[in-house]
């Protein structure tokens, strides 16, 4: 529990600075807060949150039109039925990625509480999927140089907002026009059939294509 606390130690002075084409850069070694990737690629990047809804339309679309996705998952989400999002994992095009273990606003936790939803959730989706996400979506969007230096004591190497919610909250949100790298955020709540559609059409009317997050990451230099 007491691995961030001597990176916050070190590096409390660091500043939060926003850079060109959705990047956060503060001090040396802090991982990237991206909401958009820098490319000349036609590309977009599907993300979807949480988990607590596993609806079979949503993983029939992600499956049989290998949609390249990062699921940014909460543990307890995926325990009562695993099986979904393993067989996303097996037979899809996705990655589960880091969303904490409680959902907390990261920014209000000490020490101790960021190493424990941070590296306490990456922990315990290694064990369920075999492998430690590398990418982290702080819940809310919230994160400032204390979270950044408490993702990096955990393992990750970038942390991930959005450019575009196509989620249904309560009421289907304008339809953006997407553009080259831009982030689309969804969740997994019982319209994602429906707003994974939208946003797959979105993609398509602006002539992009969904594609892997991590590998355009690397390219654009924000993950070694």
């Amino acid at each position: 529990m007491g691995r961030s606390r001597v990176v916050l130690a070190a590096f409390a002075a660091l500043s939060f600075v926003v850079g060109g084409a959705g990047v956060a850069r503060a001090g040396v070694g802090l991982p990237p807060v991206v909401s958009a990737v820098p490319t000349q690629e036609k590309v977009v990047f599907i993300t979807i949150d949480d988990g607590w809804n596993h609806d079979p339309e949503a993983a029939r679309i992600l499956l049989e039109k290998r949609v390249p996705a990062s699921l940014f998952l909460l543990p307890d989400a995926t325990s009562y039925d695993t099986g979904y999002f393993t067989a996303l994992a097996e037979r899809g095009r996705v990655t589960v990625e880091n969303h904490t273990v409680n959902h907390p606003d990261l920014t209000t936790l000490d020490a101790a509480g960021k190493d424990a939803e941070v590296c306490g959730a990456g922990e315990r989706l290694r064990a369920t999927f075999g492998k430690t996400p590398k990418l982290l979506r702080p819940p809310f969007g919230a994160v400032n140089d204390d979270v950044r230096l408490a993702a990096k004591a955990c393992g990750v190497k970038a942390l991930i907002t959005w450019t575009h919610d196509f989620t249904t909250w309560g009421q289907t949100p304008p339809t953006p026009r997407l553009k080259a790298g831009d982030i689309v955020l969804l969740h997994f709540t019982p319209t994602l059939a429906a707003d994974l559609q939208r946003a797959l059409d979105a993609a398509k009317a602006a002539g992009l294509k969904p594609a892997p997050l991590m590998p355009h990451l690397k390219a654009a230099g924000y993950v070694s």
